[in-house]
């Protein structure tokens, strides 16, 4: 599985994100990834998607496997914001809750790059 994309398109509903949750723990157990980390995983893409759901009318998700990294990208995800409106302040802890499970969590204009690294274990 080294250098493979998976890409997942999902219709911008609450229903569907169990679909993304099972795709992404498939994927990390065939990596060797442990329980703990396939759950951190699951985890924070559901605050991912949870994000995006207002913002598109569909969630596009990329998988990306490498030698020594999981990547998974999610589009239309929030940046952090200073506010103190409810809905800013959910959006904020759901990007504390992907940073504090994640190994690495980049935002960019398109969306949210989050990064699990694979252990020499993990291939």
């Amino acid at each position: 599985m080294k250098n493979d994309i998976i890409r997942l398109t999902i219709p911008s509903k609450p229903d569907y994100i169990s679909v993304v949750r099972l795709t992404s723990s498939s994927i990390a157990s065939k990596l060797g990834l442990s329980i703990d980390e396939i759950e951190d995983i699951k985890v924070s893409l559901s605050e991912a998607c949870t994000n995006a759901l207002t913002r598109t009318d569909e969630i596009n998700i990329k998988f990306e496997i490498f030698d020594d990294r999981f990547v998974i990208i999610v589009d239309n995800v929030a940046l952090p914001e200073h506010n103190e409106d409810t809905l800013i302040r959910e959006s904020n802890l759901g990007i504390l809750i992907m940073k504090s499970l994640m190994d690495e969590v980049n935002f960019t204009e398109k969306g949210v790059e989050m990064i699990k690294h694979l252990k020499d274990g993990n291939r």
